[in-house]
């Protein structure tokens, strides 16, 4: 995922082109006049239209939105001309009033793992979209352009409740945004690290459902290639939602056996016949997804849970009555040596709440953050990337220490 740069649009098929940025952009040409779905980050836009205006310039009857993110709708001012209609779900705009009422809590949050991006967009905000659509519906609506047929069909199970797939039924065709979530075939995101709200894992099951019965033979997706291959598209759909199913009822049986969430999300693993890939997803994090969905977020683990106080609040007492922050950062290196990195890092930030800026501590941290990017880089992109940005904060902190940093 990557902000709009090619200098052409890909030919998907004789009608359908492909404009790829931090998410795809599509045009459909037909005698008719043109159909844009989805237009990118507003300081994308402009190369998307201008690599569809090479292929075709006749007008632009319809701009779809698969979902409302600021990264599907943000450029149709660039593409709208009198008399454009802009079609979304229900839904959109209460998906786009929640990016607007918390958009720099997300962007701030956002930034750890798609800096640049951010950074651009903020630079640009004046030209991002915020658009009202002309014509919304709540479960299917259909119309014709130029002989081509095009139904537009909900599935709120994906990534926001106004999700939708654009349905091509002469050519067996389907636009799903990120229906799937932003990796096909892999493990949905049920929960962002970046901050959003939940999504459900019954619904997200009913939206596969919907459009593994269209029989799709070509899927174009929110993110990378084209998926060719009614077989392909079929078996892939069909593991992915029965390991959806799967991880909810495990969650679902595991809290009404009496176990506490965290155990569930060590205990829960998928069946060999339904593993999927798990690089944008991921099942423990689904698993207390599941739970706090259903439950909330009182686990009924502590008194502590009901009020404004963290753990950390104490850290310093327990530093304190350790020996102090080098001794407790001793005991974080041993873990790290023991192989526990995730039990360095919480004995790390005790001694960080002690003394933030003790480089034993700061050393150990940085430590057992990049045993679990070497042990894990490159699995999850989520975690991949927070990995990351806590090494490269800590290396930060650390030379502001004024020390000679340790080798990686």
């Amino acid at each position: 995922m990557h902000a709009a740069s090619q200098r052409q649009a890909t030919r998907v098929t004789d009608f359908i082109w492909l404009s790829e940025g931090m998410s795809n952009s599509y045009l459909v040409v037909t005698s008719a006049g043109r159909v844009v779905i989805n237009t990118g980050l507003g300081f994308e836009a402009l190369v998307h239209k201008g690599n569809f205006d090479a292929v075709d310039r006749g007008p632009i009857r319809y701009i779809l939105l698969t979902q409302a993110h600021v990264d599907h709708v943000g450029g149709v001012e660039v593409f709208r001309q009198p008399g454009t209609e802009i079609v979304a779900q229900d839904n959109n705009r209460i998906c786009q009033d929640d990016d607007a009422r918390i958009h720099p809590f997300r962007a701030a949050h956002s930034a750890p793992f798609f800096p640049r991006t951010v950074g651009k967009a903020e630079k640009n905000r004046h030209v991002q979209a915020r658009p009202r659509p002309t014509l919304t519906f709540t479960d299917h609506h259909e119309f014709d352009l130029g002989g081509m047929r095009f139904e537009l069909i909900a599935t709120p199970g994906g990534e926001t409740i106004d999700s939708m797939c654009v349905w091509l039924p002469q050519y067996r065709t389907a636009f799903v945004g990120n229906v799937f979530s932003a990796l096909f075939g892999h493990f949905p995101n049920l929960v962002t690290l970046r901050g959003d709200r939940y999504r459900f894992a019954l619904p997200f099951i009913e939206s596969v459902n919907r459009v593994l019965a269209l029989e799709p033979e070509l899927l174009l997706t929110g993110h990378f290639a084209p998926i060719r291959g009614a077989d392909l598209i079929r078996s892939e759909l069909t593991r992915v939602r029965d390991a959806v199913q799967y991880v909810h009822d495990a969650t679902v049986q595991g809290m009404n056996d009496g176990k506490d969430v965290f155990t569930l999300m060590r205990e829960i693993e998928l069946p060999p016949h339904l593993e999927v890939g798990q690089g944008y997803g991921c099942v423990s994090w689904s698993v207390r997804a599941i739970w706090e969905g259903y439950a909330g977020w009182f686990h009924q683990r502590s008194t502590t849970e009901l009020y404004p106080s963290l753990p950390n609040d104490v850290y310093p007492d327990i530093v304190e009555l350790a020996g102090g922050a080098a001794a407790v950062a001793q005991r974080a290196q041993q873990r790290l040596a023991a192989g526990a990195p995730v039990a360095a890092i919480h004995l790390a930030e005790m001694a960080l709440a002690a003394e933030p800026r003790s480089r034993p501590a700061l050393e150990a941290y940085l430590a057992a953050h990049q045993r679990l990017l070497d042990e894990r880089g490159g699995i999850n992109f989520w975690e991949t990337g927070w990995l990351r940005y806590q090494i490269e904060r800590t290396r930060q902190t650390l030379a502001g220490v004024g020390a000679e940093l340790p080798s990686a």
